[in-house]
């Protein structure tokens, strides 16, 4: 099985929410919620992969990122690398592009919405990071 390479935006605005959109239910996952992004395209590095699915996604210009966690994951019937970036400059106003929910949340509130499985080591960091 063939592991899928993602590039994922923790995005954060200026008043400390983070953007989080939901997974059309014929995806795999859907339903449920997730920080943005999608697959690295060959060739590709995953800031250009990021910032490219941040505008087709959510409509935002990202200037600049860093990196927050990478991780790998397997469901049984797929794996997934999770490159995962805090995006810290972006313009725009998010728009869910795909017609997906979106939603600015707390990081207080970020742990109340259905993440997939893979998510969870990224929420720990979000939670841990704000005490």
């Amino acid at each position: 099985m063939k592991r899928i390479h993602v590039a994922v935006g923790v995005i954060i605005d200026p008043t400390d929410r983070i953007l989080i959109a939901k997974r059309p239910e014929h995806l795999h996952q859907g339903g449920k919620w997730e920080f943005p992004g999608g697959k690295v395209e060959i060739g590709e590095t995953t800031e250009q992969a990021l910032i490219r699915e941040l505008k087709e996604e959510v409509n935002l210009t990202v200037f600049s990122s860093e990196p927050f966690i990478k991780l790998s994951f397997d469901y049984p019937d797929k794996q997934v690398l999770l490159d995962v970036h805090s995006v810290i400059a972006f313009t725009g106003q998010a728009k869910g592009m795909e017609d997906q929910q979106i939603k600015w949340v707390s990081k207080a509130e970020v742990i109340e919405y259905n993440f997939p499985e893979a998510n969870q080591p990224i929420l720990e960091k979000i939670i841990s990071k704000q005490q």
